[in-house]
């Protein structure tokens, strides 16, 4: 599973320059990003993974088409809110925990 990490990656999805969001996710994760990002007013794109001799992957590449979005800025600088009007905790953001009273320090790994 894709964790934050903070590096900003921008590459090339279905023909649009995007800000890699995650990177060999599965479905159900792909989908949940999705509808968080989106929720959150980006337009998000995503693919299957493409490996060196061209066979695609089981798992998809996530991005955003702005190029100004970073994952990591948005969710500690708690920038990044869920549908409930919550704010989007690293814990919510890697699918460990949906209580947002706990802080990100004392999640459970």
């Amino acid at each position: 599973m894709a964790t934050l990490q903070g590096k900003h990656k921008v590459e090339e999805i279905d023909g649009v320059r995007c800000t890699v969001c995650a990177k060999g996710v599965t479905a159900a994760r792909k989908d949940f990003l999705t509808d968080l990002l989106v929720s959150a007013g980006f337009e998000v794109k995503s693919a299957h993974e493409v490996t060196k001799d061209g066979a695609t992957c089981d798992t998809y590449i996530l991005g955003v088409t702005d190029l100004l979005f970073n994952p990591v800025i948005r969710v500690y600088q708690q920038k990044l809110f869920r549908k409930d009007g919550n704010i989007v905790t690293p814990a919510f953001w890697e699918q460990k925990s949906s209580n947002v009273d706990i802080p990100y320090w004392q999640v459970p790994r």
